[in-house]
């Protein structure tokens, strides 16, 4: 079969590394039992592994203030399905009738539902509309921030035109506010560094399948040390079993049930693959192919990019939209004729598509991951143009 050109990364990366492969596999065969449920060798094992991976992702992510006499508490670090269920988590757990919380158009559905359903019960949220390239002004964040403001959360990048958000200066407004700062990381955990005491993040969602090189149904959630959110998912967790309500300490307040024990295990091997090769290195090397890319495609008549085009504050995705096609058809040509493989459509993000003024088409997206080739974004580019020239020649006859 030909070979296929995945730049759907943004969705989840693909494929992963091989030692993910391996090390889902292996623990499954030799340690796949359920943790802190009894004392028995194989259990103590799975949770030795458990416990070493909230250590090493919350060292990643420099979870906790670091202060005399005292380590960092790797137990603030929550395991979930995804960057979702970490979302409704802090979502959730924090806003109440009354409250309000500023967010962005920029969100992915996993914040603006969930905010949206907290405003049908009587929260108020404000959407902060970006520039023209996609980018947030922390003093617009500012000057939406109320007296019942009690969260302020952010995707750091937009899975759609890629625009990074400046989460030092953010995180700034907050602490000067008072307000929690939450901040969707879906597109940016492993791709660029993060440091949650330096931008005095209080709660960060992550997910492991897309640049940690997890395996699907990995994620969690940071909560810093002076940060504060009621648990809202109950049930066994293990210990004190007597007990009719569900414990409040960490990690238990926010877990519930048996984990996802092989992949965590693959997110702990998709973490040491990144610390190897070196984020910078992975990150290089996919802006270098999105260069490669924007500059082909802008140079194709009927190809719009929207978003930036500088490449400083960015990641590695970028949306275009053909003329006279829809997205959805350029995405189809593209895979059954090219096998390249992209995303169509809205990518779960309406507003920042009504920003753009695309909606409800959208636009057809291209995310570089770190097994892309030159030779890969060479063959999309002449894809899009002969695609793109197909339509020109047919309006002019």
């Amino acid at each position: 079969m030909p070979e296929i050109i995945y730049l759907d990364n943004a969705s989840t990366s693909f494929p992963k590394p091989d030692v993910v492969h391996d090390t889902v596999r292996d623990f499954y065969a030799r340690n796949g039992v359920n943790p802190g449920r009894t004392g028995c060798n194989l259990a103590l094992g799975a949770e030795q592994m458990i416990h070493g991976t909230r250590k090493k992702i919350s060292a990643f992510f420099n979870q906790s203030l670091v202060k005399a006499g005292k380590t960092k508490d790797p137990n603030r670090l929550v395991f979930t399905l995804n960057a979702t269920m970490s979302l409704n988590l802090i979502i959730n757990g924090t806003l109440h009738p009354g409250d309000h919380v500023v967010t962005t158009m920029l969100e992915h559905n996993a914040v603006i539902r969930p905010v949206n359903h907290k405003v049908m019960e009587g929260a108020e949220a404000t959407y902060v509309k970006p520039d023209g390239e996609g980018y947030i002004d922390p003093n617009d964040i500012r000057r939406a921030i109320r007296k019942n403001t009690k969260l302020v959360i952010v995707n750091h990048a937009s899975n759609v035109i890629g625009v990074v958000q400046d989460l030092r200066a953010i995180g700034a407004v907050c602490k000067e506010a008072g307000v929690a700062f939450a901040v969707d990381t879906a597109q940016t955990a492993g791709v660029l560094p993060i440091d949650m005491v330096q931008c005095n993040i209080s709660f960060l969602a992550f997910t492991g399948h897309k640049g940690l090189f997890a395996p699907t149904g990995t994620g969690g959630l940071c909560v810093a040390d002076d940060a504060q959110i009621e648990g809202t998912i109950y049930g066994g967790t293990g210990v004190r079993s007597a007990v009719p309500h569900h414990p409040k300490e960490y990690p238990y307040r926010l877990e519930a049930g048996t984990q996802n024990l092989a992949g965590i295990a693959g997110l702990s091997a998709g973490i040491d693959w990144i610390a190897e090769r070196g984020m910078e290195s992975i990150y290089r090397h996919e802006m270098e192919l999105l260069a490669t890319l924007q500059e082909g495609l802008s140079e194709i008549p009927g190809v719009k990019i929207w978003g930036p085009r500088k490449l400083t504050q960015r990641v590695a995705t970028m949306s275009i939209t053909v003329a006279n096609y829809d997205p959805s058809d350029i995405a189809t040509i593209l895979d059954a004729e090219y096998n390249i493989q992209t995303r169509p459509g809205l990518q779960c993000a309406p507003l920042i598509h009504e920003h753009l003024g695309i909606a409800p088409r959208g636009s057809v997206r291209l995310s570089v991951g770190p097994f892309n080739t030159r030779k890969h974004v060479e063959t999309v580019i002449k894809a899009v143009a002969e695609t793109a020239a197909t339509t020109s020649d047919a309006c002019t006859k």
